[in-house]
């Protein structure tokens, strides 16, 4: 049993280690650059087959690895739909999609790569799909999604689905240069951490979904829908 247990440990630590190394080079190279061997080096395991043997490759690697942040954030957004209720406020919608991620992020410590990772699996057409089932399928985040389309003022279509795109890239791009920017140069360079940029980010959101109309044409097009976190 002892033996078992001490087996059980040992897979467990290989692993985590395998997670930790993959977000990392992943964030860091792009998730094509990046081999099943150099994961495997870079985790400390001689056996070079240890990607494909604990996750089955770099699909189900992507999905733990989501998996491991998205839980813990899904946890802290639950909470914040509690607190908000049937709120009609733009801004709470607004922060319930961006707060959950950043202050997680926040309790790490130290240099991060989930948001660069976000972004580097977002924009890899064969892990797209993964990450959208893993992260963007929660519940809370429907929720939040829902609670911010049924207070937005009445909008074109294709405004919607417009200002929808440009939401998620400005929330999964401004997360992962506020990464970059934190693991380079720390708070000092422009005294920005992650609350700071939070607020920040909650306001250009604001902004961009409560902007005036000006395209007199844009009442024709496919409806959109709100968008959802990079950190979901």
């Amino acid at each position: 049993m002892a033996d078992g247990s001490a087996r059980g440990d040992r897979a467990s630590e290989t692993r985590r280690a395998i997670l930790v190394a993959a977000e990392r080079l992943f964030a860091e190279r792009g998730v094509v650059a990046v081999s099943s061997r150099q994961i495997s080096e870079a985790a400390g395991q001689g056996n070079n087959t240890a990607v494909g043997y604990h996750f089955g490759g770099k699909d189900g690697l992507v999905r733990a690895i989501v998996r491991r942040h998205a839980d813990r954030i899904d946890t802290a957004r639950t909470r914040m739909l509690a607190e908000i209720g049937d709120s009609t406020d733009v801004r709470d919608w607004c922060l319930c999609l961006v707060r959950p991620g950043t202050e997680y992020l926040a309790t790490l410590g130290g240099t991060t790569w989930y948001a660069r990772f976000a972004v580097q699996t977002m924009t890899d057409p064969a892990l797209r799909e993964t990450v959208l089932d893993e992260a963007f399928g929660r519940p809370s985040l429907l929720r939040a999604l829902d609670g911010l389309n049924r207070c937005l003022p009445s909008l074109p279509p294709r405004v919607h689905l417009l200002r929808g795109e440009m939401a998620r890239v400005l929330l999964t791009h401004s997360l992962a240069e506020r990464e970059r920017i934190l693991a380079t140069h720390g708070t000092a360079a422009d005294g920005v951490d992650w609350h700071a940029h939070t607020t920040a980010l909650v306001d250009a959101l604001v902004g961009l979904w409560l902007a005036p109309v000006t395209d007199p044409g844009a009442d024709t097009g496919p409806a959109g829908r709100a968008p959802s976190g990079c950190l979901a």
